[in-house]
């Protein structure tokens, strides 16, 4: 074996990891190594928000500097213990191409796909075989002249309607500028009428706070406030994954929130060193994501 590869035993499975010093985040001097650490010790929490979701990976092979590419398919070389889910196309018509993808249900999966270099990894709202998106995610990008305090209000406003509904609302740092806001539903819905209760909410609060909200996409709407993105419950949309690292200059996590934490106005985009202590304080804040709730309003 080269001497740049050393193979390790994960939950039994031998998994070949390669290139360890690799700087994948140059700015924060932070190496693949690292990044598989991160993974392998987040796993515990960010298994459950993986299992049984095909996965979009995001791969930096050269560092958050160099070109990255989306990955749905299993690549070449994927070991044949990986879980594998043969789905349609997303958005295709019906009898087109499928795709291979991956599934990451266990550590030694997880560990694999870190070493690919895929910092970023990205979930539908949907699980394979299941008749609906379990998940209603609400997406809260801040316009210019806005940021983290103001998706923090917004994010308020969400949680209260979406609460009228008799539906909960879990806050996370995107770990880029926003905000998103997940929400376990029944999964008996299709995806059109999960996107289309999303739209309405949306539209509702854009109507009674015009000066903070929008729910429309036009670039030119966004300066001055917050956009509620209701279209990432489409069944082609993904988004990214509690815990799931963000490539930036620095490393970041989509992090779970307490709402106590919101309703103070005070938030950061977090690192995983962070992200960790927090798990180990608080434990998983995501955790209410992993069950069901009610079915959305028609």
């Amino acid at each position: 074996m080269p001497a740049d590869r050393i193979r390790v035993h994960v939950g039994g499975r031998d998994v070949e990891l390669s290139n360890l010093d690799k700087v994948l985040y140059p700015a924060a001097g932070v190496t693949k190594g690292e990044v598989i650490d991160y993974y392998t010790r987040v796993a515990p929490v960010l298994l459950p928000q993986l299992r049984d979701r095909p996965l979009t990976r995001i791969r930096y092979p050269n560092g958050v500097d160099g070109v990255r590419f989306y990955e749905k398919n299993a690549p070449a070389g994927t070991p044949a213990w990986v879980r594998l889910a043969r789905l349609p196309v997303p958005g295709s018509t019906r009898d087109r191409q499928s795709i291979d993808y991956v599934v990451v249900d266990d550590l030694a999966t997880l560990v694999w796909v870190a070493n690919l270099a895929a910092l970023e990894l990205h979930t539908p709202q949907w699980r394979v075989g299941a008749p609906g998106p379990d998940l209603l995610v609400v997406d809260l990008d801040p316009g210019p002249r806005t940021g983290l305090a103001e998706c923090a209000r917004v994010a308020l406003r969400v949680r209260d309607r979406l609460t009228a509904d008799g539906i909960d609302s879990l806050p996370r740092t995107s770990g880029r500028k926003g905000m998103q806001l997940s929400c376990p539903i029944s999964g008996t819905q299709d995806a059109a009428a999960v996107a289309g209760y999303a739209r309405r909410v949306a539209q509702e609060l854009e109507r009674a706070y015009p000066g903070e909200i929008t729910a429309r996409m036009a670039k030119a709407v966004r300066p001055g406030r917050v956009f509620i993105d209701w279209s990432q419950n489409n069944a082609a949309k993904n988004t990214i994954t509690p815990y799931s690292l963000r490539a930036g200059t620095e490393p970041t996590v989509s992090a779970p929130l307490q709402w106590a934490e919101v309703e103070s106005g005070r938030l950061r985009q977090l690192g995983p060193a962070a992200v960790l202590e927090r798990v180990e304080r608080l434990g998983d804040l995501a955790a209410p994501v992993s069950g069901t709730g009610p079915a959305v309003p028609v």
